[in-house]
C-alpha cells in the first residue's frame, strides 16, 4: 500500500473525530488525529480480529488507555466493519449513544473495556496479556497453538504520569510478557500544556529497567517507521514492548496542532474547514467515500482468520476433546457440571463446624475446598499472601519463567493488582481474586469502581476488616470502608460472621457474574454460630434470622462479622430478663437489599420498633433497617492502637453497652 493511500485512510479518521466532536461540541480530537497513522498501520495490517464476530475468543485484544480520545476507537470500529453506525458517531456523547464520552466497555460493538482514568487500560491491557499467557499455558500443546494472539494498548503521557503505570508496567517486565505491545504518544501536549514543566523522565529507560524491549524515537507519522517498530515488537516473546511514537497532537489542524488547544476541545468550525484544505479532504462531514471504506473494511480478511482458527481448533479438538471442552467451558464463562454439588457439600460441612476461627481463615478454607475443583480460579495477593490466607494448599506461583502456576504475589501494588485483575477478567477464561487489607482498598478504589462498572466478576479479599486488628492502630483500621463500599452500585460486599457464611460469601461471589464482590475479613477469630438448615440456606439472601423468640420479638438486633457473636450475647442476656429478642445477621445489605419486600418484612418487621444495629464501622447506613425509635452502635471516630479485646470495650462494643443502649431504645418507644 502506498504512503499516500495510508495517509488517506488515516485521515478518516481524523475527520470523523474532528466531525463527531464539532458537533458535540465536547470532546477530545487532538489524540485520535496525533495517533490516527498509528493506528492504521496496526489495524490493517497486524490486528487479528473479526468485526463479524466481536467476541471471538483467540482475537487481539485492543485497549485506548488515554480514553479521552475515544474517538479514535470509534471510528476505527466503524470504519472496519463492527455494527456502529455512522449515526453512532453523529451521536457523540449524547444521552443514549453507544459513543459515549470514554469508552465503555461493550463486546458487542468490540470495546474491550472502560478507559478514561488515566493508566487503568494500560494495567488492564496487562492483565489481558497475563491471562492470554496463563490459558496458552493450560490449554496450548505442541503444534496446537490455539491460544495465540497480543495485546496492544495505546497510552499517553498522562497514562505514564499516574502511579499504577508504574505498578503494571514493573509487573508486566517481571512476568514476561511478550505479546504485550504499548505505543506510547510522545506528543509533548497534556491538558496544562507542554509536559516538560511536569514530566521529563526518560520513559525509554524507564521501561528498559523494567525489563521491556523498547523502540524509541519512532516518528509516528511515518508508515515505514511504524511497521517496523510492530515488526520488531511481535518478534519479541519474553519482552513486552514500548513502542515510543513521536507525533503532533491535533495533527492536520494547521493552525491548532501540536498544542493543548486541540487536546480537550472542539476545533472550531472555522478550523475544521482548514483542516479539511490542509488534509485535501473534500467531502462534507460525516461522509467517508467508498474506496476509504474499502480499505478499512476487515469483516471479510477477519473472517478468514477466524475460520483459519476454527479449522485448527476442530483438529485440537479431536486430539484433546477433552481440554478442547474445558476451554470452551471457561471461555464461556460457565462453572463446571459439578460446581453446584461441590459448592452444596462443602456448605454443608461449613455449616456444622464448631469452635472459634477468624474469617481469613475460614476464607482459606473455603479456597482449599473449592479451588481445586475451580481451575479457572486465579489467585494473588498484594504482598500479605500470609495475613490475607488467599493462598491454598496446592497454590503454586506464577513467575515469568514458570507460568504454569495459579497464584501471583502482585507485590505491594494494590491499585495495579485490582486493574490487572479487571483485565484478567474481562479477557475471559479466568476469575481472578486478589488480596490486601481492607484499609488499603482505598489505594485500589478506583479500580474497584471500575469492575463494578463493567460488571465484572472480580473477587476481593480484604482481611483485617476492623478495629480488631489491634496493635496496627488507626492507620490499618477500617472505619469508613465498608460502608462506602457498599453504596458503590452494582458491587457486593460480604462481610461474614464465621465458617458457614464465609463459605456462602465465596459460593456466591464466584457464581455472580455480573459485578464484582468483596468479601471483608477479621484477623481475629470468631465463634462459629449453630445454624438449623433452613437458617444456612438462608445466608445467601444476604439477611436472615439467626437467634429468634417465640411470637413476636420486643427487640431486634442487627449485626455483621464480628459484632454478630456480641448480639447473640446480648439477646442472652436481655432474654435472662424476659424479653423477647431476635438476631439478624446481615453479612450483606447489597443481597438483603435486592430481595422481595414480604421477605425483608419477614425478617425485619415493622411492628417492632426496637431495633439496633451493631457493626464496628461508620454508622450511617444502618438508620434505614433501624428506624427513627431504633440506635446505631458504630464507628464515629478513626481507631488506636491497643490490644483489640480493649479496642472493643473501649469503643463500646460490649454486652452492657448494647443492653444499655436497648433499654434506652425501649424506653423511647414506649
Amino acid at each position: 500500500m502506498t504512503t499516500s493511500r495510508r495517509r488517506q485512510l488515516a485521515d478518516a479518521i481524523r475527520v470523523l473525530a474532528m466531525d463527531a466532536v464539532q458537533k458535540a461540541n465536547s470532546g477530545h480530537p487532538g489524540m485520535p488525529m496525533g495517533m490516527a497513522d498509528i493506528a492504521e498501520v496496526l489495524w490493517n495490517d497486524h490486528l487479528k480480529h473479526n468485526p463479524n464476530n466481536p467476541a471471538w475468543p483467540d482475537r487481539d485484544r485492543f485497549v485506548v488507555s488515554n480514553g479521552h480520545g475515544s474517538m479514535l476507537l470509534y471510528s476505527l470500529l466503524h470504519l472496519s466493519g463492527y455494527p456502529l453506525s455512522m449515526d453512532q458517531l453523529k451521536s457523540f456523547r449524547q444521552l443514549g449513544s453507544h459513543t459515549a464520552g470514554h469508552p465503555e466497555h461493550d463486546l458487542h460493538l468490540g470495546i474491550e473495556t472502560t478507559t478514561g482514568p488515566l493508566g487503568q487500560g494500560l494495567a488492564n491491557a496487562v492483565g489481558m496479556a497475563l491471562a492470554e499467557k496463563v490459558l496458552a499455558t493450560n490449554f496450548n500443546r505442541p503444534g496446537h497453538d490455539i491460544v495465540d494472539h497480543h495485546t496492544y494498548v495505546f497510552l499517553g503521557d498522562g497514562c505514564l504520569m499516574e502511579g499504577i503505570s508504574h505498578e503494571a508496567c514493573s509487573l508486566a517486565g517481571t512476568l514476561k510478557l511478550g505479546k504485550l505491545i504499548a505505543f506510547y504518544d510522545d506528543n509533548g501536549i497534556s491538558i496544562d500544556g507542554e509536559v516538560h514543566g511536569w514530566f521529563t523522565d526518560d520513559t525509554p529507560k524507564r521501561f528498559e529497567a523494567y525489563g521491556w524491549h523498547v523502540v524509541p524515537n519512532v516518528d509516528g507519522h511515518n508508515t515505514d517507521a511504524i511497521q517496523q517498530a510492530i515488526v520488531a515488537a511481535k518478534g519479541q516473546k519474553d519482552r513486552p514492548t514500548l513502542i515510543c511514537c513521536k507525533t503532533v497532537i491535533g495533527f492536520g489542524a494547521p493552525n491548532k496542532q501540536g498544542t493543548e488547544a486541540t487536546h480537550g476541545a472542539a476545533l472550531g468550525a472555522d478550523e475544521v474547514a482548514a483542516t479539511r484544505k490542509h488534509l485535501g479532504w473534500d467531502h462534507e462531514a460525516f461522509v467517508i467515500p467508498d474506496e476509504i471504506r474499502k480499505g478499512w473494511d476487515a469483516r471479510q480478511s477477519g473472517e478468514r482468520r477466524e475460520l483459519e482458527w476454527r479449522g485448527r481448533f476442530d483438529k485440537y479438538k479431536a486430539q484433546f476433546p477433552d481440554l478442547a471442552s474445558e476451554y470452551e467451558r471457561r471461555m464461556r464463562g460457565e462453572l463446571p457440571n459439578e460446581w453446584a454439588t461441590q459448592a452444596k457439600a462443602y456448605l454443608t460441612q461449613a455449616g456444622a463446624a464448631t469452635g472459634a476461627l477468624a474469617t481469613r481463615q475460614c476464607s482459606q478454607q473455603a479456597l482449599n475446598a473449592l479451588g481445586p475443583h475451580l481451575p479457572e480460579l486465579l489467585g494473588g495477593s498484594a504482598d500479605l499472601t500470609g495475613s490475607n490466607n488467599t493462598n491454598r494448599k496446592d497454590s503454586r506461583p506464577f513467575t515469568g519463567d514458570d507460568p504454569t502456576g495459579n497464584y501471583l504475589h502482585y507485590g505491594v501494588r494494590e491499585f495495579g493488582m485490582c486493574a490487572l485483575m479487571n483485565g484478567i477478567a474481562l479477557h475471559g477464561g479466568l476469575i481472578p481474586y486478589g488480596g490486601t487489607f481492607l484499609v488499603f482498598s482505598d489505594y485500589a478504589r478506583n479500580a474497584i469502581r471500575m469492575a463494578a462498572l463493567m460488571k465484572q466478576r472480580v473477587i476481593y479479599v480484604l482481611t483485617h476488616d476492623s478495629i480488631g486488628l489491634g496493635e496496627d492502630g488507626p492507620t490499618h483500621q477500617p472505619v469508613e470502608h465498608v460502608p462506602s463500599l457498599r453504596i458503590i452500585p452494582n458491587m457486593t460486599v460480604w462481610r461474614p460472621c464465621d465458617v458457614a457464611e464465609t463459605a456462602v460469601a465465596w459460593i456466591e461471589s464466584i457464581q455472580h457474574k455480573d459485578g464484582p464482590s468483596i468479601l471483608a475479613l477479621t484477623r481475629q477469630a470468631l465463634p462459629a454460630q449453630p445454624r438449623t438448615a433452613v437458617q444456612l440456606d438462608a445466608i445467601r439472601r444476604g439477611g436472615y434470622v439467626l437467634k429468634d423468640c417465640d411470637g413476636t420479638p420486643e427487640v431486634i438486633l442487627i449485626a455483621t462479622g464480628s459484632e454478630v457473636a456480641l448480639a447473640v450475647e446480648v439477646a442472652g442476656v436481655l432474654q435472662q430478663q424476659g424479653k423477647k429478642v431476635r438476631v439478624v445477621s446481615m453479612p450483606s445489605t447489597n443481597v438483603f437489599d435486592a430481595q422481595d419486600e414480604a421477605y425483608r418484612n419477614e425478617v425485619l418487621p415493622r411492628n417492632v420498633k426496637c431495633r439496633v444495629a451493631i457493626e464496628a464501622a461508620y454508622p450511617e447506613g444502618w438508620w434505614r433497617y433501624v428506624g427513627d425509635h431504633g440506635a446505631v452502635i458504630g464507628m464515629k471516630t478513626f481507631g488506636a492502637s491497643g490490644v483489640a479485646k480493649e479496642l472493643f470495650k473501649h469503643f463500646g462494643f460490649t454486652a452492657d453497652h448494647v443492653v444499655k443502649t436497648v433499654e434506652h431504645s425501649l424506653q423511647s418507644v414506649r
